[in-house]
C-alpha cells in the first residue's frame, strides 16, 4: 500500500479558493449568451459563456486530488457545492438550485472516485476519463432536473418542441439541444485543458497517493 501525504489546511485553501473562482465566474457568466452561429446553428439558442468555465472545476479537482489524494480533493468539492448552492439560490429559482447543486455534488464526487481509480495510469487518463463521466453526469441531472417533464419541469419554453440543435429535422424538447450544447463544450473544453494540466501537475510535484475510497 502507497502511503498518502499529509496536506495542509493552508494548501487546500488555495485549492478551495480556486474552485470558488470558478463557481463565481461560471454563475455570472451563465447570464450571457454567446454570440453568433456555427453551421446554421445559432449559437446565442445554445449556451452560454458559463459553460466554457465550468469544466475548470473538474480541473482543480483533479489537481487537489493528484498532489492531496480523493480525501482533500472531496473537501474542494463540498466546499464549491456549498457555494453553488448559495449562489444558485440567490440568482435563480429553487429547481434551479437544486439541479445546480446535485449535479455539482454528484459529478464532482464521481470525478474524484474515476481520477483515483486511475492515477497510477497514462498521465492523461485519469483527468480526460474522470472529467468525461463527471460531465456526462452532470449534464444529465442539471438538465434532467430542471427541465425534464419526469421531474416536475413545467418550463414551456424548455419543455416545446424545436428542431434538434435548430437546424435538424427531429424535432425535441429545447433541453435537450440545451444539454447537447453544453456537454459538447464540456468536452472541448476538457480536452483544452488536458494541457495546462499536464504544466500545473509538474509544478505541483505531485506524490503518489493511497488508493483510498
Amino acid at each position: 500500500m502507497i502511503k498518502a501525504e499529509t496536506f495542509s489546511a493552508g494548501r487546500v485553501a488555495i485549492a478551495v479558493t480556486a474552485m470558488a473562482i470558478v463557481v463565481l465566474a461560471s454563475n455570472y457568466l451563465v447570464q450571457f449568451p454567446v454570440q453568433g452561429t456555427l453551421g446554421g446553428i445559432v449559437l446565442a439558442d445554445l449556451l452560454t459563456w458559463g459553460a466554457f468555465t465550468y469544466p475548470a472545476a473538474f480541473l482543480v479537482t483533479d489537481l487537489t486530488n493528484r498532489r492531496f489524494g480523493p480525501k482533500a480533493a472531496r473537501q474542494v468539492v463540498y466546499a464549491g457545492f456549498v457555494l453553488a448552492v448559495i449562489l444558485s439560490v440567490w440568482l435563480a429559482t429553487p429547481r434551479i438550485a437544486i439541479a445546480s447543486g446535485t449535479a455539482f455534488l454528484v459529478a464532482q464526487l464521481l470525478d474524484v472516485t474515476v481520477f483515483n481509480r486511475l492515477r497510477q495510469a497514462a498521465w492523461w487518463k485519469a483527468p480526460f476519463v474522470s472529467s468525461l463521466l463527471g460531465s456526462v453526469i452532470d449534464t444529465i441531472l442539471f438538465f434532467s432536473i430542471a427541465f425534464a417533464p419526469l421531474f416536475g419541469g413545467d418550463d414551456a419554453f424548455a419543455l416545446e418542441l424545436a428542431p434538434l440543435f435548430g437546424v435538424f429535422a427531429t424535432d425535441v424538447p429545447r433541453w435537450i439541444s440545451w444539454a447537447l450544447g453544453d456537454f459538447s463544450v464540456k468536452m472541448l473544453v476538457a480536452i483544452a485543458l488536458l494541457a495546462p494540466y499536464r504544466v500545473l501537475m509538474a509544478i505541483l510535484v505531485p506524490a503518489t497517493q493511497e488508493r483510498v475510497a
